[in-house]
């Protein structure tokens, strides 16, 4: 299993904005894709003071998956025009992480 991680960063007044695209906008496009291999997506947020990071996490059962989502140079970002917009800075790049345990805890 592979994560792809990538993260984004708004000043506090533009984080909804933002939130509002990725999730309305950006997901649902990435979910009709029908995506051979990708499994799930996790958008984080993190409020501070002065700015607010975002993280997303897909989940991938191979790197020939996000290679078939992204294309050869897979490990570049995917952030569309009204995303960049909002956000004040981003990762150009996302990192890939092997997944190498994962423990789904049942209450």
């Amino acid at each position: 299993m592979i994560c792809r991680l990538w993260r984004g960063w708004a000043t506090p007044q533009n984080a909804d904005a933002y939130q509002a695209i990725v999730l309305g906008k950006v997901i649902p496009e990435i979910e009709q894709r029908h995506i051979p291999g990708f499994r799930q997506i996790d958008v984080l947020r993190h409020d501070r003071a002065d700015e607010v990071e975002f993280c997303t996490m897909m989940w991938f059962d191979s790197l020939d998956d996000v290679r078939g989502f992204m294309g050869a140079d897979y490990t570049a970002s995917h952030v569309i025009p009204e995303a960049r917009a909002v956000l004040s800075r981003y990762d150009s790049h996302a990192t890939h992480f092997e997944a190498l345990d994962r423990r789904v805890q049942h209450a």
